[in-house]
């Protein structure tokens, strides 16, 4: 077997004691919380396990390390970072629970503070030594008892389990609407992950989607163009005329002459550019060569068919825990999908996933697969309460939890990880977690106030250098502060 030059020998090689080769796909925050809880187990340190991540970029990070907007094999940028993004969560919710942002770190901070933290948490734990660089996995397949494992460089490899973490927005999602191809084909319609600054691309520009992105994408482009019109699911009409935005609801076609007709039947004319903010399909190509993964919506159930796995572009199903396949193909502990959960706090939510999995890799009859397809059956039933009623309805649903589903998910999380002898901590999120989640958008709109007025850095003197209670405290006073202010602009 070939030595990667980057990776020690005693990684790599088939040692008689090494009894499990674990292989992760990608360095983002998710391989680097697997990375961690694994290289800190008793499986790792005592030489029974080995484990290698494999990175396509030159460096950890993922999403958060900067690319210009060049089309790579997929036809899409590495990464959707735009210049202005900064974090749509305050970092100490944000933040792996081991490990916090530095001290003064801004609340609310920007992307380059966020890829350097990524950084620092890499070099803390010791994971750079274990993370081989430019090198792409190019395919994976079940064969008879391993994974076999194909890189770009052309190597093949062997591991006992792969976990799954190249992350979920990377393939831009193109909605289905009349017209839109033409415009896409014509250079009038782009898609967000292409963006990075507001560049003049006409007097009237459209940009459709609701989300962190869209919404900061349309003030943006308030600053270059004459009118922008945002299309949402829900828009608010009270924000009509106020400046230069105009909110108008689900965009249903595109026409030749410049007109866009939205749901509501109203439309709007001689739009010069359209921007869309439509979100990412989940993408997996190194399982689809030999059919490890179905690229297809599951049909609809119960009865619950285990014998494949199926990528929705949406969803991944049917998944034990959100992390193992419940199929046939593969052992389902073989393999472990991290982070493909939305709408939440994912660093932390990544590494209770990471504790989950090193108790299945290490016990695989810990997993019930009958009480698994229960609780997976038990989702669906959920999800069909609050209106999906087709496959396709349910799939887009299905990994988008709502307000308590991921702090009882975390909580169960390591609960489950109790259940081996491995020195997993028993952590349970906190009370200040859940309550300032919540209150994420009076945050952000408190310390963007803050930092507008550059009262901002008198308020972070020395803020987390007694630790994490010096950052709720700061949290608490931010909610109180936008409370306070809000109340005082309706009286006027």
């Amino acid at each position: 077997m070939e030595t990667l030059p980057s990776v020690p020998v005693h990684l790599l090689r088939h040692d008689s004691h090494c009894e499990k080769r674990i292989c992760i796909i990608g360095a983002g925050p998710g391989g680097l919380a697997a990375l961690k809880v694994i290289s800190e187990s008793a499986f790792f340190k005592s030489g029974k396990w080995s484990v290698i991540a494999y990175e396509t970029r030159k460096r950890v990070g993922g999403i958060w390390l900067p690319a210009p907007p060049v089309p790579d094999a997929y036809d899409a940028p590495m990464t959707p970072l735009y210049d202005s993004l900064t974090t749509n969560l305050p970092h100490p919710i944000m933040a792996y629970t081991s490990y916090s942002f530095p001290p003064e770190t801004p609340l609310f901070p920007s992307a380059h503070v966020v890829q350097t933290y990524l950084e620092s948490y890499a070099a803390y734990f010791n994971l750079m030594s274990l993370i081989k660089f430019d090198t792409t996995v190019s395919d994976a397949r079940w064969e008879s008892t391993k994974w076999t494992v194909t890189l770009s460089n052309g190597g093949h490899f062997v591991y006992d389990h792969l976990i799954v973490a190249n992350g979920h927005y990377h393939l831009p999602r193109i909605p289905e609407v009349p017209g839109l191809a033409d415009w896409m084909e014509n250079g009038r319609a782009s898609h967000s992950a292409w963006y990075r600054k507001p560049d003049f691309l006409g007097d009237k520009i459209l940009v459709v989607g609701g989300g962190p992105s869209g919404q900061d994408i349309a003030a943006e482009m308030c600053t270059v163009s004459s009118v922008v019109v945002h299309s949402v699911a829900a828009p608010d009409t009270m924000t009509n005329g106020a400046g230069n935005l105009i909110q108008r609801g689900r965009l249903i076609e595109l026409k030749a002459n410049g007109q866009v007709v939205f749901d509501d039947g109203t439309t709007e004319d001689n739009i010069d550019h359209c921007i869309l903010a439509t979100g990412y399909q989940m993408h997996f190509p190194f399982l689809e060569g030999a059919s490890m993964i179905n690229k297809n919506i599951p049909p609809d159930f119960p009865p619950l068919s285990p014998s494949e796995l199926f990528n929705s572009t949406y969803h991944v199903f049917p998944l034990a825990k959100h992390l193992f396949p419940l199929q046939a193909q593969y052992p389902i502990s073989s393999v472990a999908f991290m982070g493909l959960i939305i709408r939440v706090a994912p660093f932390p939510l990544m590494e209770a996933q990471a504790y989950a999995i090193v108790r299945v890799f290490s016990d695989p009859s810990s997993l019930d697969p009958v009480t698994e397809t229960v609780d997976v059956l038990t989702r669906a039933d959920k999800i069909r309460h609050t209106g999906a009623s087709t496959p396709l309805e349910i799939a887009k649903a299905w990994f988008r939890f709502d307000r308590e589903d991921q702090w009882n998910y975390r909580d169960a999380l390591y609960q489950f990880a109790q259940g081996m002898r491995s020195g997993t901590p028993l952590i349970k999120v906190t009370d200040w977690e859940k309550e300032l989640y919540d209150l994420k958008t009076e945050l952000r709109s408190g310390w963007e106030d803050l930092e507008k007025s550059g009262d901002s850095s008198e308020w972070l003197r020395d803020v987390g250098k007694n630790g994490v209670q010096d950052w709720v405290r700061l949290m608490y006073r931010v909610a109180e502060y936008a409370r306070r202010r809000k109340n005082l602009l309706e009286k006027l």
